[in-house]
């Protein structure tokens, strides 16, 4: 980074955002010398900071103005009036640097749905080459093979060099084991690499831990190491806050944007000149904020604001989804492994010595959740075909939707997993009102606990981002609307009634589970589990589609070359462009449409 970078020329590039996508696609653009790049990031630069730096610190991330935006969500009607918290990532690296670093890939069927929905060069064979481009992904160690039975991997799928280190982990133990163990049981055995596009059943998720120092590897570490931080024509401004995209509206019937306007810390503005594109990389939440700062959105939203319009697309800040996950904790009994120890102030100390004397060994430097794919599921296990097609027939949805009517292919599908399940080693917390994400994963109670997370693959429902002033201090207004299609809690229901079946006594997970112990209510019935859904439904943090790549009649704000309708030298570059949730954590989707919008402006300056 330039000590003191010359902002009075245009700079080829402007990217607002040096996030997950935002630090890849400056990587990228900057490795042409003759292209000037700026990236201008709202948080700092936390690349050394040991709470980014260990995985085991990550909590210490939630909250904290220094390293998450902290979001909230309006009380939601569906979860009791219940607010959400929503962390994201207020730093070099945004979110993929407070995450819980795991690593999970699409379905071949989620990535084709993205190019049936009118995005051509978006289906799973086209992606492939970016997901292999992001990582080097090293194979797990023998223990984990030994202990987990890991016989579904196919090692040639880990080749690959690129900047994110991807590893598993050497400190799982039985709970992972019986994990396994029960969704075999259930029928739910992994017979292929869930990174070749296709997997049902429990499996070994990756994390994006480097295995050589034991250190998060994110978007600040990989895409902006030391090396890349050499370049001359990549300039890095953090602690900037963008507060709009300028445009020259008077050479052609569409406007150019032309830069960006910046606030210095004492709220004076700014103006950055951008020669050919301004990328927008600012996230599902903040990046429709800044369009409609700018003129893009819906008039009637703008004209509340006192906003000139500059292109009326009532598709802004629209479409946003999210993962929903419905937290189950129980008690275990006195010898079951469980991250709830770490209550304790001196077993802290002492992992902390122990990480920091041997190179980061022991529980900080490591990911030990499990996951699990999973078809339709109810009480009596995974679901028929004929069941599946009698649950979804009052579903057919709105006649237009064709977002809709993929979904409904999606879930369908006894082949394709509705649900992630979630092996979280700690207890879950739901507040009526959390003051941030750190509530929720905070030990309480004294006991000690495991934790089942059920979430829904492909939420129906659709929330909102708008702006709640003119003012980009002012935090926009996230409103998922979760469970507002019905058929989400239905959904979300029914998985929760077959968590019973995991943690059933005679079940490998449920004989660590103490007997007796501790535990929410039980789902009896359908009423008893949406009631669980009520209590314990929290978001995932996976926020998505809020500028979606869709045609412009059908929802979407940019094309499929990621360019903003209406406007010239404008394109988006982050989750807020996914028309659908894909299944699973988003990290490696968004690092890949990253790579690949990299490619596609490329392509466009050639």
């Amino acid at each position: 980074m330039a000590p003191t970078p010359d902002l009075t020329q245009p700079f080829d590039y402007i990217v607002v955002g040096g996030g997950t996508a935002g630090l890849v696609v400056a990587n990228r653009l900057s490795e042409d010398s003759d292209v000037r790049v700026l990236v201008i990031e709202a948080g700092g630069n936390r690349v050394a900071d040991p709470v980014v730096a260990v995985p085991g610190l990550v909590v210490g991330t939630y909250g904290n103005d220094a390293y998450d935006w902290s979001f909230h969500s309006p009380p939601q009607p569906t979860l009791k009036n219940r607010t959400v918290a929503q962390a994201r990532g207020k730093m070099l690296g945004g979110s993929s640097a407070l995450s819980f670093m795991m690593v999970l890939y699409p379905t071949k069927a989620d990535m084709d749905a993205w190019a049936a929905l009118g995005n051509d060069g978006w289906d799973y064979d086209s992606l492939t080459p970016y997901f292999r481009k992001f990582a080097t992904v090293y194979a797990p160690p023998q223990s984990a093979k030994d202990l987990l039975g890991l016989t579904y991997l196919d090692e040639s799928l880990g080749e690959g060099n690129g900047p994110i280190q991807v590893s598993a982990s050497e400190g799982y133990n039985v709970v992972n084991k019986a994990w396994f163990d029960s969704f075999a049981a259930e029928g739910l055995k992994v017979t292929s690499d869930p990174r070749n596009g296709k997997a049902l059943g429990a499996f070994q998720n990756w994390a994006s831990i480097d295995p050589t120092t034991h250190t998060r590897s994110h978007a600040a570490t990989g895409y902006y190491n030391p090396k890349v931080a050499e370049r001359p024509n990549l300039v890095i401004l953090t602690e900037t806050v963008v507060s709009k995209i300028i445009f020259d509206t008077a050479s052609g019937p569409e406007p150019i944007a032309t830069g960006v306007e910046i606030l210095t810390g004492s709220d004076e503005t700014r103006q950055i000149s951008a020669s050919r594109e301004v990328i927008l990389s600012a996230g599902a939440i903040q990046s429709p904020q800044i369009l409609e700062l700018s003129g893009i959105g819906d008039s009637s939203i703008l004209s509340r604001h006192r906003i000139p319009v500059l292109v009326e697309n009532p598709n802004v800040g629209t479409n946003v989804q999210d993962h929903p996950i419905v937290c189950q904790s129980f008690e275990v009994k006195p010898h079951t492994p469980s991250g709830d120890v770490l209550r304790d102030p001196e077993i802290v100390r002492s992992l902390i010595e122990l990480y920091t004397t041997s190179g980061g060994q022991g529980p900080l430097g490591q990911s030990t959740i499990s996951v699990a794919y999973a078809p339709m599921v109810d009480e009596s296990g995974p679901m028929t075909e004929q069941a599946i097609a009698s649950f979804l027939a009052p579903y057919s949805g709105p006649d237009d939707s064709a977002s809709w009517k993929a979904n409904l292919e999606l879930i369908s599908n006894p082949a394709e997993p509705a649900y992630q399940m979630l092996l979280f080693p700690f207890q879950v917390t739901i507040p009526q009102d959390p003051t941030s994400m750190a509530e929720y994963i905070t030990p309480v109670l004294p006991e000690n606990h495991l934790t089942i997370m059920t979430i829904l693959n492909h939420p129906f429902s659709r929330g909102t981002v708008h702006i709640a002033s003119p003012n980009v201090r002012d935090k926009p207004v996230w409103d998922p609307k979760y469970n507002d299609a019905g058929i989400d809690m239905e959904l979300l229901s029914r998985a929760v009634r077959f968590v019973e079946r995991i943690v059933k006594p005679e079940s490998p997970f449920g004989s660590l589970l103490k007997e007796g112990g501790k535990r929410g209510m039980v789902a009896e019935d359908l009423e008893s589990a949406r009631e669980i859904v009520r209590d314990r439904q929290i978001s995932v943090f996976h926020v998505a589609g809020s500028l979606a790549m869709l045609p412009k009649e059908k929802g979407g704000v940019v094309d499929q070359r990621l360019r903003v309708y209406g406007v010239k030298g404008l394109r988006v570059v982050d989750a807020s462009v996914f028309p659908l949730e894909p299944v699973g954590n988003i990290q490696s989707v968004v690092y890949a449409v990253a790579e690949k919008a990299a490619d596609l402006i490329k392509e466009d300056r050639k």
